[in-house]
């Protein structure tokens, strides 16, 4: 698949022009907007516990009998994942979370039940997965703001590609923000990590993104590529899971 303008080679562009007087350190943005929640990257046990409280509630829906029996899972700990949390201003309860991980330590969760092409191979990955969010109004804002936070963390991670495994109808949404099938088109297949469910594998180029949704004029490029929004924070974060403390350096980025 080609690669061409924004993320890593946008980030390199911008690298190479630093010192250029006519050129701006970041991209210019039209607005800052806040928003009602807060997402951040999990530190301690304390956020994982909100972030299953969270799973249990969204996966209650479609599937009871898997959603009581989630709990903390090794995952959410491995090195090469973060899990994100969304809280409410209002009274800091969980509206929603997303795990993420990379395939920098280890193969993703998903190469349990396949075997990824060859277009893929070599490049650097992050899956999500364990997406959950509060139903309702808010749960969309929610979800549509935990993708513009996987999109940045890829970013701020040089990633080429998001991949993510969608169950019918979800996988209809993921066909709207233009996410493509890795196998034959429509395809659905046994995913052990979420149960043996069938589920489409499809992926995405970070750095294409931009450049393929103004190209269509997509609705959510307001949201993603002209308006910060401070509560969307990746910044620094120190882990500290049980008994076990872990530095976990990352730079903020903006869209």
């Amino acid at each position: 698949m080609d690669r061409l303008n924004s993320a890593v080679i946008e980030t390199q562009f911008l690298r190479e022009h630093a010192d250029s007087p006519d050129f701006p350190a970041q991209p210019t943005l039209l607005k800052q907007e806040r928003l009602p929640f807060t997402i951040r990257i999990v530190a301690d046990d304390n956020g994982l516990e909100k972030a299953v409280q969270m799973r249990r509630i969204a996966y209650r829906r479609h599937l009871p009998d898997f959603a009581d029996k989630m709990t903390i899972e090794n995952s959410d700990r491995e090195p090469g994942t973060v899990v994100l949390l969304a809280e409410s201003k209002l009274d800091g309860g969980p509206l929603g979370t997303m795990r993420i991980q990379s395939n920098e330590m280890a193969p993703l969760a998903l190469e349990q039940s396949v075997v990824l092409p060859e277009w893929l191979s070599g490049s650097r990955l992050v899956e999500a997965t364990r997406l959950g969010v509060a139903a309702g109004t808010i749960g969309r804002m929610v979800k549509i703001a935990l993708c513009k936070a996987l999109f940045l963390y890829s970013e701020q991670e040089q990633i080429d590609w998001m991949v993510i495994t969608a169950r019918a109808p979800l996988d209809r949404e993921y066909d709207a923000m233009l996410f493509i099938d890795v196998f034959a088109k429509e395809q659905f297949l046994p995913m052990a990590h979420v149960g043996g469910l069938p589920h489409r594998v499809m992926a995405k180029p970070v750095a294409l993104v931009q450049k393929r949704w103004e190209a269509v004029r997509h609705p959510l490029c307001p949201f993603f590529f002209q308006t910060y929004h401070p509560d969307i924070d990746l910044n620094s974060v120190h882990l500290s899971f049980g008994a076990e403390t872990v530095g976990c350096p990352r730079d903020s980025q903006i869209a």
